[in-house]
C-alpha cells in the first residue's frame, strides 16, 4: 500500500492584504508550510510551520483547497490565515521573509504550480475572506 504525506500551507495576509512569502534555499519564493507530523492536525501543522519558518503568529480563517502530487505521493492543503503577531525571522528554510502585494508575490514565485495554488486561493469568488482588525 502506498503511503501519502500531507502538507499544510498558508496564504497569510496582513491588514493591508499583503501576502507572507518565504524564500526557500532550493525552491525560491513560496508560501510557508510543511509536513504534518504524527498525531498533529493539519491546521496545527500550518500554525506551527508558519511560526517556525517565518516567526509570524497566525489565525486560520478558512480552508482554501487541496492539490495532489501523484509522483511524490503528497496531498497539499491550503489555508487562508491572518497575521496576528510575532516578528519576522529567518532560518535555514527561509533565507528571506516578508509581506508582499499579491501582484508582487505572483511575480516573485517562479514555480508555476506554486503560482497556480496561490492564484486559486486568492480567487475571492471561490474563497471570499475578510480581514478584521
Amino acid at each position: 500500500m502506498t503511503k501519502y504525506y500531507i502538507t499544510g500551507g498558508a496564504v497569510v495576509v496582513d491588514n493591508e492584504r499583503n501576502i507572507l512569502l518565504k524564500k526557500d534555499p532550493t525552491r525560491g519564493w513560496e508560501l510557508p508550510g510543511g509536513h504534518v507530523e504524527n498525531e498533529e492536525s493539519i491546521s496545527n501543522c500550518v500554525i506551527r510551520e508558519v511560526k517556525e519558518e517565518t516567526g509570524i503568529d497566525i489565525e486560520i480563517l478558512k480552508f482554501c483547497g487541496i492539490s495532489q502530487d501523484i509522483k511524490s505521493n503528497m496531498c497539499h492543503t491550503f489555508w487562508i490565515a491572518r497575521h496576528v503577531g510575532g516578528q519576522i525571522t529567518i532560518c535555514n528554510e527561509s533565507l528571506e521573509v516578508g509581506f508582499y502585494s499579491s501582484h508582487d508575490a505572483m511575480e516573485m514565485i517562479q514555480r508555476e504550480d506554486f503560482k497556480y495554488e496561490l492564484q486559486k486561493c486568492l480567487d475571492e469568488k471561490e474563497h471570499p475572506f475578510y480581514i478584521h482588525s
